[in-house]
């Protein structure tokens, strides 16, 4: 019989659905005040907690090589691999009209993915793949790139991901016909748990016209083309 879980309640459950690598819902869990405070306060107060949990481990943070880790995480924590939780840092995602009439498959393809798994906060990073079919307007490619990376840069599930690229995408190209395709390599699997080195994920959301196989297909064969 296949398991399931509902909210978690215990710490085996909690731990259970962490391994399940289950996501709660297609929008980032965040609370209502979670831009209240300034960059600088969260930077402050993660240092603060960052160095109890290296004291905690019984390092020595008196140790020149140390005493500066607890702020070096906290910054990078709220200006780089978290900078995506802030709406305000969201790209902007200028479209132009498609004067040249062309009715065809745009593909971006090779697109980095670096990203914290939000069950264990440890990496998984690949490579992302993009297409939509133009409804009268085109989209610089850097800004699919751009896109990408915020939504990469908080903690994520990689269907969770996937799913939000695709909704940025169709939301700025007024169009349904999109594909995203996503191939990561996750930390949390190689280096706690199973400690797999070799396996990646795979998650895929196709939409509108890529819902026809012909097309779905004709977006695979593209990706899988090597690049030069």
């Amino acid at each position: 019989m296949k398991e399931t879980l509902d909210t978690p309640t215990t710490q085996e459950e909690i731990e259970l659905m962490g391994d399940a690598h289950a996501g709660s819902a297609e929008l980032t869990p965040l609370r209502a005040d979670a831009f209240n405070m300034s960059d600088e306060e969260k930077i402050e107060r993660i240092q603060s907690h960052f160095a109890e949990i290296m004291h905690t481990l019984g390092l020595d943070l008196t140790d020149d090589s140390l005493k500066g880790t607890p702020r070096r995480v906290a910054k990078m924590y709220v200006k780089e691999v978290f900078n995506g939780l802030n709406p305000a840092n969201k790209p902007e995602a200028r479209t132009f009209n498609n004067n040249y009439d062309y009715s065809d498959v745009v593909i971006e393809k090779n697109i980095q993915v670096n990203s914290f798994c939000e069950h264990h906060f440890l990496p998984f990073i690949g490579k992302a793949h993009v297409a939509y079919l133009s409804k009268g307007k085109v989209i610089g490619l850097s800004k699919i790139n751009r896109l990408v990376d915020y939504y990469s840069r908080r903690p994520q599930v990689q269907e969770r991901l996937t799913l939000q690229i695709a909704d940025a995408i169709s939301e700025a190209m007024n169009t349904d016909d999109v594909a995203v395709y996503v191939d990561s390599k996750h930390f949390c699997v190689s280096m706690r748990g199973i400690k797999d080195h070799a396996s990646s994920t795979i998650t895929s959301e196709f939409r509108g016209a890529f819902k026809e196989k012909d097309l779905q297909q004709k977006f695979i064969d593209f990706i899988r083309i090597p690049a030069e």
